[in-house]
Order: structure tokens, then C-alpha cells, then sequence
């Protein structure tokens, strides 16, 4: 059991790093166990409620990947996968916006506002915030990022809130598509130049190839054990969202525990983190 002492020492070892980050922005992908088990969604927001009102400005991309397959089946549709991405016909996209800009972004903001912070609900079409590009004839109306507009983001955090945003862009017709929640959070890192992106997952982070974690990551590092196999399958496009976003100027990324209670804090605030940290 920990003594007061023991307590104040965590309160001294986050410290350096709560005056460090202060003002800075920080994204977070949200996603997997994290938001759909009860007590992880209680543990994340009051994580972000806490980051908010020590100063610092986080800013929450949410996924939604099984919601939706999970409502589509619902509605007795197949989904249909190439390379990991969900063929998106027009119906399917209309489902995508249901869940993503309304059902879990509603409940997203909610649970920050009951953690006693204020969020709100945006999403990559709002403002053009996001604008896309078709990635594939074969996926339909699944997008590309090419372009981010900030303006909506700001004015959210400049007026005290969190947003929370939907990984859903707009082309240049238009024209809703479907976004890979990683790529539309490493994307909003960049244009807000961000000191930090979050990728929560449901592994402990980046792993070696005896299985164990791997604490700190340089870029060439990674690619080398991408290219040799120890880095491998689903983790792959995560690290090469984090080599993106790290060349385009956020100044650190990590990939940690979704499953593990109050994680951000952990990996932010304290020395040794409990995820990976990938920097330049």
C-alpha cells in the first residue's frame, strides 16, 4: 500500500513534465478496449479532464471500426475488407456517419463532460476540416487525407473545450468517405503541430522479437525492424502513422496499452512511460 510519501513522489516525478507540456497540444486516438469497456471509458476521460485543466490541450480522434461492422450486421450487410480498409458503398457510408459523427461521438463527448471537463462533437467535415481524396476505386468512399484545416479545432480548445473528433473527410466535391482513424489523428497532429500523438491499442506497445516491449524506438530503428519482420501486422501502419507525423513535425509519438487504467497519464508524466515511445 502506498504511504503519503509515496503519493507526493508521483505527484514531484510529473512534475518537470507537467511544466514541459503546458499549452501544448496533445492528440489522442481513441479506440479498441479503451472505448468499449466500462471502466477504461471511465479511466480515459477522467485522463483527458485531468490533462485539460493542468494546462495542457488535448485533442481526441476517435475510431469505431467494430461499431460499425457491428451495426451493419444489424442491418444484414456483409462487411467486405481489401488490405484491412472497409469497402464503403454509398449505403455502408451512411451507416460509417451514423456511428462514427453521431452514436459514438456523442457518447464520447459525454463521457469527458461527466468526468467534469466540457467536449465537443466534430467531425473531419465540419469546417473542411479534412479533406480527402478517394484512395482506391475498389474501396468506394474511403479517403486519402490531403489536406487539414485546423480552425475548428482551435477555436474549440481556445474556448476551453476538448474536441472530440469523427474520422470522417470530404472531397473536393463534397462527397463524404471513410478515414482510417490513426491516419486522420496523425494527420491533425501535424496540422496542429502537436507535441505529442497517442495511438491507444490492445498490445502493451511496439514488441521486440522475443515478445517483450520496447520502451524507446528511434525512426531508422523502426523501419529496420519493419523491414526484418519483427515489427509486423496491424502494427506496421501505426508506425508508419508515427514515422509520418514525426517527419511532418510532432515532436513525439507513442504507442500504449489501451487496456491498461489511466495509461496516458502514465506514459506522459512519468519516467520510464508504460508504452513505446517513437522519436526522431
Amino acid at each position: 500500500m502506498q504511504t503519503p510519501t509515496d503519493k507526493a513522489a508521483v505527484l514531484v516525478e510529473a512534475l518537470p513534465y507537467i511544466r514541459r507540456f503546458v499549452d501544448k497540444t496533445i492528440v489522442i486516438k481513441y479506440g479498441g478496449s479503451a472505448m468499449s469497456e466500462p471502466e477504461l471509458r471511465a479511466s480515459f476521460a477522467v485522463d483527458v479532464v485531468l490533462l485539460k485543466y493542468i494546462g495542457l490541450r488535448p485533442v481526441i480522434v476517435h475510431g469505431g471500426g467494430p461499431q460499425i461492422g457491428a451495426t451493419l450486421a444489424r442491418l444484414g450487410r456483409t462487411s467486405t475488407f481489401v488490405d484491412g480498409r472497409r469497402v464503403t458503398d454509398d449505403e455502408t457510408m451512411e451507416v460509417v456517419e451514423m456511428v462514427l459523427g453521431g452514436k459514438l461521438n456523442r457518447e464520447i463527448v459525454a463521457l469527458v463532460q461527466q468526468a467534469g471537463g466540457r467536449a465537443m462533437g466534430l467531425t473531419g467535415s465540419d469546417g473542411d476540416m479534412l479533406r480527402v481524396e478517394a484512395r482506391d476505386p475498389e474501396l468506394g468512399r474511403v479517403g486519402r487525407v490531403v489536406h487539414v484545416n485546423p480552425a475548428a479545432i482551435r477555436a474549440a480548445t481556445d474556448a476551453g473545450f476538448v474536441p472530440v473528433i469523427a474520422p470522417v473527410g470530404v472531397d473536393a466535391r463534397g462527397v463524404t468517405h471513410n478515414v482510417n482513424a490513426d491516419e486522420a489523428a496523425g494527420a491533425i497532429a501535424i496540422a496542429l503541430g502537436a507535441e505529442k500523438l497517442i495511438l491507444l491499442t490492445d498490445v502493451e506497445g511496439v514488441l521486440d522479437g522475443a515478445g517483450r516491449l520496447i520502451h524507446q524506438l528511434a525512426v531508422e530503428e523502426a523501419r529496420k525492424q519493419i523491414a526484418e519482420g519483427v515489427i509486423r501486422g496491424g502494427m506496421i501502419p501505426k508506425i508508419e502513422c508515427c514515422v509520418t507525423a514525426l517527419e511532418g513535425g510532432v515532436a513525439s509519438t507513442h504507442v500504449i496499452d489501451g487496456r491498461m487504467r489511466h495509461a496516458i497519464l502514465l506514459e506522459i508524466f512519468t519516467d520510464g512511460g508504460v508504452g513505446t515511445l517513437i522519436r526522431r
